[in-house]
């Protein structure tokens, strides 16, 4: 059984404004890494007077720190994310095989989770000749896109995989992203047989990848494993035979631990 779920809030009437406003506020100041009161106000089309009283509250709660003229997110997000990154079992077991596969394979490892439709990198290790390609921690982009969220997908019901389809739409990142249900789903019956899955320049043109899901006791895709590097390494036996097994040996151990634990 698949763990994505529709947004149960996104009925307007259910949504408070306040927050909206406040978390505007947190993601601008993330993205431009600090702004001024009077930048902030022009971003977000309100007076400055409203930002003002919003950046007092989130001073006051030591979420932003003010240098000079500009506020910055402050440390305790750390904490935040911290806690967020290692809230389940799994979690904390991914980190260190993430870094067993950057050191054994010598390129780029990643351990990936589903939330709110979109992929999520929680933990990454770069090996020696690995490429600096992907989002830093925390980034969200299309499981779609991704062998490790295509990992996710095809552990999911057939009609969860739908609804997932009809919510949002499968945008291409490169001219090989797999961008309809049918052909998504084509990917999928191939996963599901095989037990991993790839990525053949779908995020990034130049860069592959293999990905495997971790299950929990209950068959539910906690998240992914993956392996990526530049296609003039990723390719021959090595890509088609001897990291997928690694992978699908580690997940296996990975769930092992999850279920007798």
């Amino acid at each position: 059984m698949g763990q994505y779920r529709t947004n149960p809030a996104e009925e307007p009437e259910r949504r408070v404004k306040a927050v909206g406003t406040a978390f505007s506020i947190i993601e601008a100041l993330k993205d431009a890494n600090g702004r001024t009161l009077s930048e902030l106000a022009a971003e977000l089309d309100l007076a400055k007077s409203t930002v003002h009283r919003y950046l007092q509250t989130l001073l006051h709660q030591e979420y932003i720190v003010k240098e000079g003229s500009e506020y910055h997110l402050s440390l305790r997000f750390l904490e935040l994310g911290d806690q967020a990154s290692s809230r389940k079992q799994g979690y904390s077991l991914a980190r260190e095989k993430v870094e067993e596969l950057a050191e054994e394979t010598d390129e780029r490892a990643q351990f990936i989770v589903e939330e709110h439709g979109q992929a999520v990198y929680v933990h990454r290790k770069a090996g020696r000749h690995a490429v600096k390609t992907d989002p830093g921690i925390g980034k969200r982009i299309g499981l779609h896109t991704i062998a490790a969220g295509k990992a996710i997908i095809a552990k999911w019901p057939d009609e969860t995989i739908e609804e997932f389809v009809n919510a949002r739409e499968l945008e291409r990142e490169t001219p090989q992203t797999v961008s309809d249900f049918e052909a998504l789903m084509s990917e999928v019956r191939e996963i599901r047989e095989r037990g991993y899955s790839v990525n053949k320049q779908e995020n990034i043109v130049g860069l592959r990848a293999v990905g495997a899901a971790v299950c929990d006791q209950h068959d539910r895709p906690i998240g992914a494993f993956s392996v990526s590097g530049p296609t003039n390494r990723m390719k021959g036996e090595w890509f088609g035979q001897e990291l997928p097994d690694l992978l699908l040996g580690l997940t296996n151990e990975v769930e092992l631990n999850l279920r007798y634990s």
